[in-house]
């Protein structure tokens, strides 16, 4: 549900966390976790003091997204797998709605005329390929870093990349395949930490050091390149 203070409007997500966060998603949201004692009251308190932050960050939203891209599915158009563009191409006789083969991505005859069908079959293209390579970079980290999630899902996640429950559920959006795999793997640590640290504390950042140093550089790329990543 949407509340509005001043002229900020924000959702509240209440949880058994000790503090409060805000961030802006990826939609250009203003979203406030909080833990569940908190006042409505002290939320806008919270809001008050981070007002000039929310400003700066909900003005460098609109500057980063202002290069999103509309792609049409039309011959020659390109789209993003993990962190490349393949030119489509319209093809005849093929069985698969969509392949990568030969440096394209190859679309069957026919789909291109219904955009909603052919939405949802770029989505379960990424989705499917999604799935096999973030399980394979999941198992891999995770045994660097002694943890061991409940499960892992792709799936629509709106404005996030991806999430971890507090059952110790990995989930991760299809949109995540598009990345090089580099920002895979920084979104894979990210959430494997999280199944050791619940917040975004010092602790849990340095978790996600431990493996990554230069994750700063990888969250940098995800927030100045994640607009295009899009269909």
């Amino acid at each position: 549900m949407k509340k509005q203070y001043k002229d900020v409007s924000y959702s509240v997500s209440r949880s058994d966390r000790k503090t409060a966060s805000i961030y802006i998603e990826r939609d250009g949201e203003v979203s406030v976790l909080a833990p569940k004692k908190l006042s409505d009251a002290e939320v806008e308190s919270l809001i008050e003091n981070k007002l000039v932050w929310i400003y700066k960050n909900l003005a460098e939203w609109c500057d980063l997204n202002a290069t999103r891209v509309e792609r049409e599915f039309v011959n020659g158009e390109g789209f993003l797998y993990l962190g490349r563009s393949y030119r489509l191409k319209i093809v005849e006789d093929q069985l698969q709605p969509l392949m990568l083969k030969q440096g394209y991505l190859c679309l069957r005859s026919g789909l291109e005329d219904r955009q909603e069908d052919t939405h949802e079959v770029f989505k379960e293209f990424y989705r499917e390929k999604s799935l096999q390579k973030i399980i394979e970079r999941v198992e891999y980290f995770a045994s660097q870093m002694g943890v061991t999630p409940k499960g892992i899902k792709v799936q629509e996640l709106q404005h996030r990349w991806a999430s971890c429950t507090t059952e110790g559920m990995l989930n991760f959006h299809w949109k995540c395949i598009m990345a090089p795999l580099t920002i895979i793997d920084y979104i894979v640590v990210h959430e494997l930490a999280h199944l050791i640290h619940a917040n975004h504390t010092e602790a849990f950042w340095n978790e996600v050091d431990k493996i990554l140093p230069d994750y700063l550089e990888r969250k940098q790329w995800l927030r100045v390149n994640g607009a295009g990543m899009s269909l």
